[in-house]
């Protein structure tokens, strides 16, 4: 596997924590640069060691982790995404989801880098070079985070009392569509 392979998995597995990243810079009333750090850390993380988790279980729960990856993925966009919209209805604009607490991140992060780990998998059967992909895919997910974080901040600025329901739809749309895609109904 080449630099040029890992790099197009690297983009791939990070779409879902970009249009993720996109949703939190929708809730912030203005651009908060140390929270944008913190959110594409979470995601870079995660994304680099889901693939090293996956690359050291191998085969062994593969067939069980493919199988429910979806799901997982699924139930926890739609209960953050449901929150969100919950949220966008209560009158104080100060209680936008802009958090990036620990538990709401942890969420996020296992929710946008499950796929990761089946791909860590998949790497495990083809003798890739773990760490450097890791790296690569790690760094490719912070950078698109931090770029998801501004322009959703830049978007929600112009439409700042939708901004909440719009993130919360984003999310539930991104969990439906791993849901679709894994059930074999969509196919990008």
């Amino acid at each position: 596997m080449n630099i040029v392979e890992i790099v197009i998995i690297g983009m791939g597995l990070a779409m879902d924590a970009f249009a993720v990243s996109v949703c939190k810079g929708l809730s912030m009333k203005k651009m908060n640069w140390k929270n944008a750090i913190i959110i594409a850390l979470y995601f870079g993380i995660f994304q680099a060691g889901m693939p090293v988790l996956g690359y050291f279980l191998g085969s062994t729960f593969s067939s069980f982790v493919e199988s429910v990856d979806h799901w997982i993925a699924f139930v926890l966009l739609s209960i953050i995404g449901g929150n969100m919209i919950k949220e966008s209805f209560d009158d104080e604009i100060e209680k936008r989801n802009d958090r990036v607490d620990i538990k709401t991140m942890l969420i996020l992060s296992v929710a946008t880098s499950i796929d990761a780990l089946t791909v860590g998998i998949t790497f495990a059967f083809l003798k890739a070079n773990i760490i450097i992909s890791a790296i690569i895919i790690g760094v490719i997910t912070f950078i698109l985070s931090i770029l998801g974080v501004n322009l959703g901040n830049k978007f929600g600025d112009k439409f700042q009392n939708k901004a909440e329901l719009f993130g919360g739809i984003i999310l539930i749309l991104i969990g439906l569509k791993i849901l679709l895609e894994h059930l074999g109904f969509l196919s990008f």
